[in-house]
Order: C-alpha cells, then sequence, then structure tokens
C-alpha cells in the first residue's frame, strides 16, 4: 500500500521586514545623522536609488526628492568648502545646512502624511 501524499504547496512569499514607507523614512533618519556621520548620508542615498525604480507613485516623489537632496547638498559642501577660505564659504555652509534641515523635515512631514512630493526636482524646498 502506498501512502496517498497531500499536494505541495509552495510556500507563501514571506513579506519584507521592513516596509517600503519605513525604508523612505530611513533614509530622511540617515540623512539626519549625516549632519555628523556623513556616511549615512551616503548609505541613505544607496538605499533611495535602489528603491527608487520599486516604489509607487508617491514613494517615488520621495525618493527622488532624497536623491536630489543629496547631490545638491554634496554641491553646497564642495563649493562651501572651497570657498570657505573666503568668508562667503561660511555662509554657503550654513545654507546647506538649513536647506537640508527643512527639505528632511519637510519630506518626513509629507511622508507620514502619506503625501508625495509636490515639487521633487525643486532646487529649494519642493
Amino acid at each position: 500500500m502506498s501512502a496517498i501524499e497531500p499536494p505541495s504547496i509552495p510556500p507563501s512569499p514571506r513579506p519584507p521586514a521592513v516596509s517600503d514607507t519605513q525604508l523612505a523614512l530611513a533614509v530622511y533618519v540617515l540623512y539626519f545623522a549625516g549632519f555628523f556621520t556623513m556616511i549615512t548620508a551616503l548609505i541613505g542615498v544607496i538605499i533611495a536609488y535602489v528603491q527608487i525604480d520599486k516604489a509607487d507613485d508617491m514613494l517615488r516623489t520621495h525618493y527622488r526628492f532624497q536623491i536630489r537632496t543629496f547631490w545638491i547638498g554634496l554641491l553646497y559642501i564642495v563649493i562651501g568648502a572651497l570657498s570657505a577660505i573666503v568668508i562667503v564659504g561660511i555662509f554657503i555652509l550654513l545654507w546647506w545646512f538649513i536647506w537640508t534641515l527643512v527639505r528632511c523635515v519637510k519630506g518626513l512631514l509629507a511622508l507620514n502624511e502619506n503625501r508625495p512630493i509636490q515639487n521633487p526636482g525643486s532646487w529649494l524646498f519642493g
């Protein structure tokens, strides 16, 4: 006599450990930490680049905003550092700090309310 084996059921896919929204939140948090440890901002932009193609439309605006925040901010830092010999560089670095802080806070608030960034391609505050 042979035993009847139950039909094999493929295992159901496991849900991700972190949701897409939590990943976008993590990028903002990594940018805040980047004020103290620059490497976390680099980790944040890598996450944004990896996730942008997988994200829904709302999160895609956040990832694009985060990517632009990184690159434009890096431009401000380089220009500010190079011109720090003259006084204007200090003001450029101060502008970078305020600009990044405002963009990250604005992004966090929009993400918390499940709203897209209105103008993710903006050079100002989105």
